[in-house]
């Protein structure tokens, strides 16, 4: 049984809800653990296409919770290791869900928080969010959301924010690509709707297959072994069933099989 999230299904959509409003939905080992076995399961359920990850209450998230800290705090270095691997799997199976994921970001995404919007693959955030990497302010640092964070801000970005822990904006966010979309709060849910209906006109093998490709292209030198893996990629989904049905429905100018009647 779930106690710090809920799980919530539109259709093919998986709502995944932070749901600890008492405390700005900060996150604690439970959550964490809970959110890893949860993100695992969505990402072999073929029934679901997109997931979204949204806070319950006012805030998004504002990272660690206080009385997690605390504990932690007494831990030893083998137990905080132990811990703090355990946030940065639950991360990494967010990061590589093998369907598109949206961050529905509003009220604060502070610390933690900023890493959950950051290994999402679209963040859409209300205009009155406030992001905040506040580690450096309590002697620590962003180290395992570290690597979303960075990729997802810039790195210049990311110098700035990381070492003065300044608050910054939804508008700051989009300026340097934290956040894809900024909205007024009441059409924050519309703007997920939009995007959840672009990801359904693509093919959920399609999406598995994209992800993994920017992943290779992002982590690999532009060289010939780069070239002959992008054309294995396109041979073997070309030859794919959904390929093949993607193509068919193109040339005979119909919807491809995966597009349901509302979508036309």
């Amino acid at each position: 049984m779930l106690t710090t999230i809920e799980i919530e299904r539109q259709s093919n959509v998986a709502w995944v809800w932070l749901s600890r409003p008492d405390v700005r939905n900060a996150f604690d080992d439970v959550m964490i653990r809970e959110l890893t076995e949860t993100f695992v399961a969505l990402g072999k359920d073929s029934s679901v296409k997109v997931v979204v990850l949204a806070g319950r209450g006012q805030s998004f998230c504002v990272g660690a919770d206080l009385n997690w800290m605390k504990r932690m705090s007494e831990y030893t270095f083998e137990e905080n290791r132990s811990d703090a691997g355990n946030l940065a799997l639950m991360l990494d199976e967010l990061y590589r869900l093998p369907k598109p994921t949206i961050a529905r970001v509003n009220g604060h995404a502070f610390a933690g928080g900023m890493g959950l919007v950051s290994a999402c693959d679209i963040a859409i955030a209300s205009k009155e969010t406030q992001f905040c990497l506040s580690e450096v302010r309590i002697g620590l640092i962003p180290a395992t959301i570290g690597p979303y964070v960075v990729s997802a801000m810039g790195i210049r970005a990311a110098r700035r924010y990381m070492m003065t822990a300044e608050r910054f904006t939804a508008t700051d966010a989009h300026r340097f690509g934290l956040v894809h979309e900024v909205v007024d709060i009441e059409a924050l849910d519309d703007m997920v709707k939009t995007f959840v209906k672009h990801f359904n006109y693509g093919g959920a093998d399609a999406h598995r297959e994209t992800k993994a490709l920017i992943e290779i292209i992002d982590q690999s030198a532009l060289d010939q072994q780069l070239i002959n893996e992008t054309a294995i990629r396109i041979a073997r989904v070309r030859a794919s069933n959904e390929g093949r049905e993607g193509i068919r429905s193109f040339l005979e100018k119909r919807k491809p099989s995966w597009v349901g009647e509302d979508e036309a």
